[in-house]
């Protein structure tokens, strides 16, 4: 019993302590909806400019051809991120909390191709 106490209370005190070295980060505070909307559309910002970034790094590296190809694999990947997080999303259609999920969505699919990008610079580095 007095392992199980101290485990709650290593659990509690942890989050609670982890909780106190995001009071910089409004959005680890965030209560309202209107504030989660906001901070799932400022992550989606953030990851897509890390994407952006890593993309013009890989573009860099190509030739003419292979750099026409990522262009239209990137195409053609814009216009499924795009069309999954709509559908995504609309089963909140009319909701507050649409915008929150459509954010979150774009931010984890971003994450996930700049992580296959890198991985072809890597690849192409080896």
């Amino acid at each position: 019993m007095r392992s199980a106490a101290f485990l709650l209370l290593l659990i509690v005190g942890g989050y609670t302590f982890g909780q106190g070295t995001k009071k910089s980060d409004p959005c680890a505070n965030a209560q309202t909806q209107a504030e989660m909307n906001d901070c799932a559309g400022k992550e989606y910002k953030t990851a897509d400019a890390v994407l952006n970034q890593i993309y013009r790094q890989l573009v860099a590296m190509l030739d003419d051809e292979e750099k026409a190809q990522l262009k239209e694999a990137q195409t053609a990947w814009l216009r499924y991120r795009d069309l999954n997080c709509d559908f995504v999303a609309d089963q909140y259609k009319g909701g507050t909390i649409r915008p929150m999920i459509h954010g979150l969505c774009l931010a984890d699919v971003t994450k996930n191709r700049t992580a296959e990008l890198r991985n072809q610079i890597k690849d192409r580095n080896q």
